[in-house]
């Protein structure tokens, strides 16, 4: 797994998005239980501080303790650092399992053998994440450009995962039909702008030209977008449980 967010942690806390709450009902209404959840690839917490208003115990793991240092800290969570593929936990220990904006970066087959190991018969796996926000037509256009040529060559292979909203990940489960969500916010120009400062190819951009990409398209961006502006996520949300045998 790589690690493309230790660097400006307290960034990515305070500029990501985070998921309708329409989400997580769905999955509350599905579980089988309460007791034990893993959010893997924490990263700031967000799930697990949602996780943690129903479940007894959230444990949750990432690989950057930048990260985890800046998690939301709550009783009923355990922050460790650990790799998806290989954990400490006991089998057969959790009712949910779920990973956010994150599962494009492991070892699928060592993974989803780490889930199968660690999830109870009746638990339930949970892959979540975001694409690109769309906002006013302006505003779209300029953030397409930024995103497919100013930044194109600079995002890792597994953003393709991303864009194709997770389908051409392997989801070896009998997986659930679930609704579509979307995540709405009313944004200043400084939050957006924050935000696109998080983004992992932006920062390869910058580590490599010694310029921040963001800048270059700044001025235009605060003309289309305005001082305040609404931006929608769609939201991404695979589920399912372990396939029983014949």
């Amino acid at each position: 797994m790589k690690d493309n967010f230790s660097t400006r942690s307290r960034e990515y806390s305070k500029y990501r998005p985070k998921y309708p709450d329409g989400v997580f009902k769905f999955i509350k209404d599905h579980l089988n239980g309460c007791e034990a959840a893993w959010d893997c690839g924490t990263g700031n917490g967000q799930v697990a501080i949602e996780l943690a208003k129903f479940f007894s115990s959230v444990e949750a793991t990432d690989i950057s303790g930048n990260q985890l240092k800046n998690a939301v800290k709550k009783n009923n969570i355990h922050y460790t650092l650990q790799p998806a593929e290989k954990t400490n936990f006991n089998s057969a220990r959790f009712d949910l399992i779920i990973s956010a904006q994150a599962v494009h970066w492991f070892d699928f087959e060592r993974f989803f053998a780490e889930v199968n190991r660690c999830i109870r018969p009746d638990g339930i796996i949970v892959l979540l994440g975001y694409g690109l926000f769309y906002s006013n037509n302006d505003t779209n256009q300029i953030i397409r450009e930024f995103y497919n040529d100013t930044i194109g060559p600079y995002w890792d292979p597994e953003r393709s995962h991303l864009d194709e909203n997770y389908r051409t990940i392997p989801f070896p489960f009998e997986e659930t039909d679930t609704p579509g969500f979307e995540q709405r916010y009313q944004w200043s120009i400084e939050h957006l702008l924050g935000y696109l400062r998080t983004w992992s190819a932006v920062k390869h951009y910058e580590n490599k030209n010694n310029l921040d990409p963001v800048s270059i398209i700044e001025q235009r961006l605060r003309e289309a977008f305005g001082n305040s502006n609404e931006v929608v996520f769609p939201i991404i949300f695979r589920m399912g449980k372990i396939r029983k045998p014949d």
